[in-house]
């Protein structure tokens, strides 16, 4: 069996699930989030975990089962903890404000951009060169995250643009540096 889909998923006091049929709702302290499971799969709660388990080992089963169980865990630690990821910006002259929800950037272009928040994710900044993203759903963070960074990805060059905290950009060496 997949050694990640097999581990039974722990549900935290205060979280609440319902299994009905193929349709998977979480509720917590922070909101709710719904999942559809794909139809090999089956998912069964037993005391306080849920169990995800799979009818037979063909090799589209076997992946579907370790997916499933870790979108489930997600969710859990979504509602309860929630996902941020924080960005920053390197950039002589570049940097971010926020307009109410909105975020306003200014990245060298003749215009500023303002970007709005999906339902579920709030902005929040740090400094005028760092900002947060923060909500319940993993993979929506993530996706916003990879939208603000497209905005003026980093130079290898110079390293100028949005990227992640942390995140280290390869660079090349100019036309200089034989």
């Amino acid at each position: 069996m997949s050694r990640i889909g097999r581990l039974p998923i722990p549900v935290p006091s205060g979280v609440d699930v319902k299994v009905d049929g193929q349709e998977v709702t979480v509720k917590g302290p922070k909101g709710e989030l719904k999942h559809t499971v794909a139809r090999p799969i089956e998912v069964a709660q037993e005391g306080g975990e849920i169990k995800v388990g799979r009818p037979s080992d063909e090799g589209p089963v076997r992946a579907l089962h370790g997916l499933t169980r870790s979108l489930i865990n997600n969710m859990v630690i979504g509602v309860t903890q929630g996902y941020s990821k924080t960005m920053e910006i390197v950039g002589v002259g570049y940097r971010v404000q926020a307009k109410g929800s909105n975020l306003e950037f200014s990245l060298g272009y003749s215009h500023s951009i303002t970007v709005e928040p999906p339902a579920g994710i709030t902005f929040r900044v740090e400094r005028p060169t760092q900002f947060v993203i923060e909500g319940i759903d993993k993979q929506k963070v993530g996706e916003v995250a990879a939208n603000i960074r497209k905005l003026r990805k980093p130079d290898p060059y110079k390293g100028k643009g949005v990227r992640y905290q942390g995140e280290q950009i390869r660079r090349k060496v100019g036309k200089a540096g034989k």
